[in-house]
Order: structure tokens, then C-alpha cells, then sequence
């Protein structure tokens, strides 16, 4: 099974990896599809094992009824880029060494979002995945890693699938941010807006996800659900159960828009 990210290529049997922080995402996007899922052990992480866009007798809402369903990895990887980027390497490596490598990586979640530009309860779809606090303080100010002269900073996923994901879901698009420490005033997330003007959302396990898939040579895609503002905490504030609900509706149309990639 072989996904061409520069043609917009998936055949038959896609498998797809999909890594959210905690269980409860993990759950909500397994409430995207209907068929009966199974759990897998591995060294290092536990998937739950689910199809999507089966044949006439279990067909993924939009899905093409003449394809072989694909198959979907659910991964509770953990909070934070390091757990994130350990628990996801740990299962594309399972997959590599029993030959059923996976085509594409989804690092998936709730998150804050940018004012105005991601308000409450919206999905936002990543074309960069950018790691906002990995560098170091100066006395001008922060330089990334890059200018440091090592790394990366920024992940991009395939144009045409984040151009699929974002039609088929309503979501927007922009630069997701990954942070180690959450936004929790107005002075960060001015900063942070500051430096990375296409901003839309932020989170704490995309760069560590797309590190992993990097470094495997294997596509990847953030989507966030947003659940709360980036700036001053106020819980009360907070829509998670929005947000969860968003997800689930997200991946509802998952399938269709990777048929709609496999087509371009």
C-alpha cells in the first residue's frame, strides 16, 4: 500500500495512524466510525483498531463503496512532543517490522484557538505544523532552533490532502502551533502571534507527531478542534464538550475526503 504524498495517491487498504494526546479525543474520533474495533498491544503503545469507508455493508457516510475499507489506528499517545513523538515512532515501527507500514499520520485533538480567526468550537486543519518554543531566549528576543543552526521548526502536510480534509469538514486552515508549555496570557499569545502571523491554533503533540513520521518517511496531518481561546486561562471559558463533538463530526468525513485526495 504505497500513498504518493506529491500526487494526491492513495489506493486500496490505506492505513492510517491517528495519535491524540488523551483518551477521551481518542474516543471521540472512534465515534466517527460505525464498525466494531478491536484492541492491539504493542511494545511501548496500545492502539484501538477500527476500519473506515468499508463496502456496501459498512460504508463510511460519502465513501467510495468500491474500496477496500482503511484501515484506522487509534493511539492515546500521551500529553506533550515527547510522549507524543515516543508513542508514535513505537507504533510506525511495529507496523514496519510486520510489513503493513502506514501511509499517513494524523495527530489529532482539541486545542486553542487565535482569535478571530478560530473561534470556539471550529476545526482548524494544519499547513504547517510549527514548533513555537524550541529555541533560545536571547536579549533581542527568541531565536528558533533553526537559527541556531540545528532542526527543524515546521512540518508541512500534503497541499491537496489539507485542501480535501478542510473542503470535505468546513474547517479552516492555517499554521497549528505546537507548544510545551499552554499559552495563559494575553503578553504570550501577542508573542506568539507576533512571530508566527498564520497562527490559527495551538496544541501539544503535532510537531512530536510529525517528528515520528518524518524520520519514517511517512505523510502527516494535524487537525484540531477548538475548545478553548489562546491568552488568560478561564475555564469557564472552555467548550470541551464542543470540541469533542466537532472532532467526532471531523472525522465523520474522513473517508470521503481521502477518497477525494486518491482522486486528485
Amino acid at each position: 500500500m504505497v500513498l504518493q504524498a506529491e500526487e494526491g495517491l492513495i489506493t486500496t487498504s490505506a492505513r492510517v495512524l491517528v495519535a491524540t494526546a488523551v483518551p477521551a479525543e481518542r474516543d471521540a474520533v472512534a465515534r466517527a466510525f460505525p464498525e466494531p474495533g478491536e484492541e492491539v498491544r504493542l511494545p511501548g503503545a496500545v492502539l484501538f483498531r477500527t476500519t473506515a469507508g468499508a463496502g456496501p455493508s459498512g460504508t463510511t457516510a460519502g465513501a467510495d463503496p468500491r474500496r477496500t475499507a482503511a484501515v484506522i489506528d487509534l493511539l492515546a499517545a500521551g500529553v506533550g512532543p515527547a510522549r507524543a513523538a515516543a508513542a508514535t515512532s513505537a507504533a510506525l515501527t511495529a507496523a514496519a517490522l510486520t510489513g503493513t507500514p502506514y501511509d499517513l499520520v494524523v495527530s489529532a485533538g482539541i486545542g486553542g484557538g487565535f482569535a478571530p480567526g478560530a473561534p470556539l468550537g471550529s476545526l482548524v486543519v494544519a499547513d504547517a505544523i510549527t514548533v513555537a518554543d524550541l529555541g533560545a531566549e536571547t536579549a533581542d528576543g527568541f531565536l528558533p532552533v533553526t537559527e541556531l543552526g540545528f532542526g527543524t521548526v515546521t512540518h508541512r502536510p500534503p497541499e491537496s490532502l489539507v485542501r480535501a480534509v478542510a473542503e470535505a469538514t468546513g474547517a479552516r486552515t492555517g499554521t497549528v502551533l505546537t507548544v510545551s508549555t499552554v499559552t495563559g496570557t494575553a503578553v504570550r499569545a501577542a508573542a506568539l502571534r507576533t512571530r508566527h502571523p498564520r497562527a490559527l491554533a495551538e496544541g501539544m503533540e503535532g510537531f512530536g507527531v510529525a517528528e515520528a513520521a518524518d524520520a519514517q518517511g511517512v505523510p502527516v496531518l494535524e487537525v484540531r478542534a477548538i475548545s478553548n481561546p489562546v491568552g488568560p486561562r478561564d475555564r469557564a471559558a472552555w467548550r470541551i464538550g464542543d470540541a469533542l463533538a466537532a472532532l467526532t463530526a471531523a472525522f465523520g468525513k474522513f473517508a470521503p475526503a481521502l477518497e477525494s485526495w486518491r482522486s486528485v
